[in-house]
C-alpha cells in the first residue's frame, strides 16, 4: 500500500511557529490537534464495532475504544493512539478488567485479526483506512486555528 502526500503551505506554518517561539507550546497545540483528529477514528471504530458485537452478551467493544496519548523519546514526536481498554492478553501483569465500562473485551483481537480457525471483521483497521483524509484535514483545521489563537494572545 502506498501513500502519497501534497503539502503546500508549510511556509506559513514555520513562520508561525518561529513567531510563538517555545517548543512546549508548539507541541501542546499538536497534541491537541491530534486528539481531536484520532477522536474522528475512535467514533468511526465504535461504530464499526456496534456492528458486529453480539447483542447477546454483557461486553461491548465500542464501550472500551479510547484516545491516549503515548510517550516517544523523541522530543519532537506526539503520539495519539487509538486502542482498546483492557488490552488483548491477560498475564501477571494485565490490569483488571473489571472496572471498563464495555466490561472484559479481550476477544476484540480474535475479531480483528484472523486466526488459523477465523476469518478477520476488522473495525479498527477500517476506522483508521477509511477516514485518513478526515483527519488529516481536522488536524490541520485545529493546529492552524490553535496557532493562529496562540499568535493573538502574544
Amino acid at each position: 500500500m502506498s501513500v502519497e502526500f501534497n503539502i503546500e503551505g508549510l511556509d506559513e506554518v514555520s513562520r508561525k511557529l518561529q513567531a510563538i517561539g517555545s517548543q512546549k507550546v508548539a507541541k501542546r497545540i499538536a497534541r491537541k490537534a491530534g486528539r481531536q483528529a484520532m477522536n474522528l477514528v475512535r467514533d468511526a471504530a465504535r461504530l464499526n464495532s456496534k456492528a458486529i458485537d453480539d447483542p447477546d452478551t454483557k461486553e461491548k467493544i465500542h464501550k472500551n475504544i479510547t484516545v491516549q496519548g503515548g510517550k516517544s523519546r523523541n522530543a519532537n514526536e506526539i503520539i495519539i493512539r487509538v486502542g482498546i481498554k483492557g488490552g488483548a492478553s491477560q498475564n501477571q501483569h494485565s490490569v483488571s478488567t473489571a472496572g471498563l465500562s464495555g466490561g472484559d473485551t479481550r476477544h476484540w483481537r480474535y475479531i480483528e485479526f484472523p486466526t488459523s480457525r477465523t476469518t478477520a471483521t476488522p473495525f479498527m483497521r477500517p476506522a483508521l483506512a477509511n477516514n485518513i483524509q478526515q483527519v488529516t484535514n481536522k488536524f490541520v483545521q485545529v493546529f492552524d486555528a490553535e496557532l493562529d489563537k496562540e499568535l493573538a494572545r502574544t
